[in-house]
Formats: structure tokens, C-alpha cells, sequence
């Protein structure tokens, strides 16, 4: 007996070694001091955050509370070894782990992680512009505002998204739409390269003389942690930008959208200076029965939006209007995209997204979901906090790069869609309720364009989506994804965002 119990101690002290949090190991092992432990491996300025503290609240709140990863640890690198190190402690210890820069990745895939390290970018924030002037060397968690500011500050600017607290390698690893998009592509079509966590916690450089670099700009989050990047900046176009605001009540839907096609689309060729960018909401004091649309025309160059775009929207007979001259940097507040408007804010609320990217309005359709969406909002009060956007931004840039040289699949489509539902409260109907909602709006829109594919912008999934959906139906696309994640990622550490795996 004796040696049977010393064998048996024997193998639990073994077994300890590698229990993981929340393990049932955990009731029986001595606890574990892994604050102390991983924290002899970061550097002096990391830190490592537990849960029941402020901090721990403050760096696992995201956007989005629906689908939440269950993180038992947080660490906050400040160099960029500091993840290399902790992906390293994880895979000791059996523990899975996910990187977080913004926050604002509201996938249902992320709730999938159990019992984590949550690895979060934010001190990772530097923008370091080249000598020459023509690249920046941009920290993995630094965030839209942050770069665009610094940028503007040497007279330089570079794709970035619209809204400001965003982080830009997280949409960017997507593909990640852009304002400038229309003059250089995509935020990834702008990679130089990159320093990259792979998943056996090796830290490397790559740029597009590696085999993973064509899958980093497309579908990035399945391969690694980006802990810098590299991208190509400009010379300022121009400091002026303007723009028009319309709102109209919902009997305008037709007038509206086919003017946007007739006017500022033109069959997808949306002047290059040109962005649209519209959403239904509910504003209960202005129309008690009916959600309003939001409706703004953008232009690069101008003090005042010419003309020729806005004449055949006055004509329409909004029931506001608005505008003023600015600068490229005051684009997210007009929008209510600023770092400080409602739209950044993570209020604990729960905002699904069910995106569709198509070539142009199809008007009928444009109606339906209108009213779908005015109807839905008012009988179930506790979503009328949802909006439905239309964002038109320029693809000129978009569609002179090759579709087969990078993952991203979507090169042709000019419109990126989405229903944004959004409630409070953990309930399970009003849950089930809000994703029929946003599933049967989209259903319109895609059976509307009357393509079997589906289109479906990764960074925006709500995570029902199919791999063809996000990543492309060619099979080639398919077959090389997967064949680069049987090399890199072989036992599936990256498979909390949008897996293709």
C-alpha cells in the first residue's frame, strides 16, 4: 500500500506540474503562483492582471458582451518579446490564450475559449515613421486615433479605418476597410512586414518573401499575433475634407438608395473622392413610429461638397441637414465614429453583426429590410438601439490589386452592409430573437443580388458564417488556407476568431 500511494503521489505531483486554471486538478494541487511565474519572464513594465481586480475588468470588458472568452488571467505586454514569452507559458501549461488590441471583435468564436490568457496588445501602441518618409513601423495594439494622429503630426497619413478606437491590425488582418481605400487598397494591402507570435511561441519577421504572408493579409488572425507591423504611408493628398448630412424619414428608402446608385455609385465607379455612408436608427422624439435613415456624402479636396453629389438629396425633401469644412482627422466625429461617441464605447451592451458585402442597393430590397427592421425594433422595444449600416467607401485601390495576391476574397464587391443589433441583459429569447433579426436581414439583401455566394466581411461575422462565406469559394483559396494552418498552426492554438480550421 505504501508504494502504491507513493506512485500515487508520485503521478499527481507530476500531473500538477501542467494543471491548467480551472482544471479539476486545480481542488487538489497546490496552488499555482502564476503571476510570479510567468512574471519572472516578462519584462519590468509587463503586467499581469487577475480576476476581482479593477484592471482585470477594465482589460476583458469588449465591445460586445454577448459570446464573451472566459479569461482566468490577463497579461499586458510592453515589449514585444513579452508575448512570445507568454504564448511559450501557455503552451507549458496546456492553456489556451487570445490577443486582444481593441476590443471590438464581437465574433461569437471568441466565447469559445475557456479557461485562457488573454493577451492584451495595448501597451504595444508606438508609431515610428522611417527616415525617408515612406513607412511606419505601427505597434500591434496601437488604435486608429493613435496612428492617424501621429501620422497627421509629420504630414503623413496611411489607409486607416473610420472609427477611432479600433485597433488597425486587428480589422487589418481581415483586410480592413479604409477611408483612403479608394487611393491604396485595403489597410492589409499596405503590410510591408510584419513581426509575428506563432503559435509554438516563436517570434519572426515576415514580409511577401514568406509562404504565410499572402494569408496574413485576408485571414491573419488564424495564423498568429501580430506584434508589429510595417506599412506603407503618403504624403498628405490633401488637409481639406467637407461633407453633407441628410436625414430622412422612412417613406424616402427608394428615393434615397436609387439615387445613391444613379449619383454617387455609377455602376461601381463612386468618384475616388467620394465616400457615402448611411444607417436606420430609432430616434423616438423626432418619429415616434418609424426609424429615421442617417444619410452622409463625404469629399476629399473640397471646403463644400460639390454640388453635382448633393443637389439630388436636397431635392428630396430631409427633414435635416448639416455640414461643415474640416480636416481628414475630424471624418470619425462627424460620423459618430470619434474615440468619445456612443459607437466606441464598451457599455456592456450586446452588439451582433451579420455583414454582406454586395455590388450595388437592389431598391426593393432596400425596402423590405427597412421595414422589417422598423417593425422588429418596435415590437421587441429592447433592440430599438440597433442600426443598419451602409458604408460606400472608394475601391478603386481596392480592385487594381490582383484578388488572387493576397486571402482577401471580396475585391469586386463595392458595398460592405450590416445590421447591427443591440440590447442589454444575458436572455436567452431576446438573444434568439436578435440573431433571427439580423440572419432574416441579411437573407433579404443576399437572395436581392441573386448570386449563390454569399459575401461576408470576416471582421464584421457574427460567427455562423460559413469559411466560403469569409474567406472565399474558389476551392484554391480553400486548399491554400488550410494547407498553410497544417504547417503553422498544426494543433489549432489560433481557433477562437473566425477559424478557417
Amino acid at each position: 500500500m505504501e508504494v502504491i500511494a507513493a506512485v500515487a503521489a508520485s503521478a499527481i505531483a507530476s500531473a500538477c506540474q501542467h494543471a491548467v486554471l480551472g482544471s479539476w486538478l486545480a481542488n487538489i494541487c497546490p496552488q499555482r503562483d502564476y503571476v510570479s511565474e510567468l512574471g519572472e519572464r516578462l519584462s519590468r513594465n509587463a503586467h499581469i492582471y487577475i480576476p476581482g481586480s479593477d484592471d482585470f475588468a477594465t482589460a476583458t470588458t469588449r465591445w460586445s458582451a454577448g459570446h464573451n472568452p472566459d479569461v482566468k488571467l490577463v497579461v499586458v505586454p510592453s515589449i514585444e518579446n513579452d508575448v512570445a514569452e507568454t504564448v511559450k507559458y501557455a503552451n507549458e501549461l496546456g492553456m489556451p490564450f487570445l490577443a486582444l488590441s481593441g476590443g471590438h471583435g464581437a465574433i461569437k468564436t471568441v466565447g469559445r475559449m475557456k479557461g485562457g490568457i488573454q493577451i492584451w496588445l495595448h501597451q504595444l501602441n508606438s508609431v515610428e515613421i522611417s527616415e525617408d518618409g515612406t513607412q511606419a513601423k505601427i505597434g500591434g495594439g496601437a488604435k486608429t486615433k493613435e496612428v492617424v494622429d501621429a501620422l497627421w503630426a509629420g504630414e503623413k497619413q496611411t489607409v486607416t479605418g473610420l472609427c477611432e478606437c479600433t485597433s488597425i491590425l486587428g480589422p487589418g488582418l481581415g483586410g480592413g476597410h479604409g477611408i483612403l481605400q479608394g487611393h491604396h487598397g485595403l489597410v492589409s494591402d499596405q503590410f510591408l512586414s510584419m513581426n509575428i507570435v506563432l503559435a509554438d511561441g516563436s517570434l519572426r519577421t515576415i514580409d511577401e518573401s514568406s509562404d504565410l504572408w499572402w494569408a496574413m493579409q485576408g485571414a491573419g488572425h488564424n495564423f498568429g499575433i501580430v506584434t508589429s507591423v510595417t506599412m506603407k504611408i503618403y504624403e498628405l493628398i490633401t488637409r481639406d475634407w467637407t461633407y453633407e448630412s441628410f436625414i430622412y424619414t422612412g417613406d424616402k428608402v427608394e428615393a434615397l438608395y436609387e439615387h445613391i446608385n444613379e449619383h454617387l455609385m455609377k455602376d461601381g465607379s463612386q468618384p475616388i473622392e467620394i465616400l457615402h455612408y448611411s444607417f436606420f436608427f430609432n430616434n423616438p422624439e423626432i418619429d415616434p413610429n418609424n426609424p429615421l435613415i442617417m444619410f452622409f456624402i463625404l469629399e476629399e479636396g473640397n471646403m463644400v461638397v460639390n454640388p453635382t453629389y448633393t443637389t439630388p438629396f436636397h431635392k428630396m425633401g430631409p427633414i435635416a441637414v448639416d455640414g461643415e469644412p474640416g480636416i481628414y482627422k475630424d471624418i470619425a466625429e462627424w460620423t459618430s465614429n470619434g474615440k468619445d461617441s456612443p459607437a466606441c464605447q464598451k457599455a456592456g451592451m450586446v452588439n451582433y453583426r451579420f455583414p454582406i458585402d454586395v455590388e450595388s442597393y437592389n431598391i426593393p430590397a432596400q425596402r423590405q429590410v427597412y421595414d422589417l427592421f422598423a417593425s422588429a425594433t418596435k415590437e421587441t422595444p429592447a433592440l430599438n438601439g440597433s442600426f443598419f449600416l451602409f458604408e460606400g467607401f472608394g475601391t478603386q485601390g481596392v480592385k487594381a490589386i490582383p484578388s488572387e495576391s493576397t486571402a482577401y476574397p471580396s475585391r469586386s464587391d463595392n458595398l460592405l452592409i450590416s445590421p447591427v443589433i443591440n440590447y442589454a441583459g444575458d436572455d436567452a429569447e431576446l438573444d434568439k430573437k436578435a440573431v433571427e433579426l439580423g440572419e432574416n436581414l441579411r437573407r433579404i439583401l443576399h437572395e436581392a443580388t441573386g448570386r449563390e455566394e454569399m459575401h461576408t466581411y470576416v471582421n464584421y461575422a457574427y460567427g455562423e458564417e460559413t469559411k466560403e462565406n469569409m474567406y472565399g469559394y474558389e476551392q484554391w483559396r480553400q486548399d491554400r488556407l488550410l494547407e498553410l494552418k497544417n504547417k503553422y498552426d498544426p494543433q489549432r492554438k489560433f481557433s477562437f476568431y473566425a477559424p478557417i480550421a
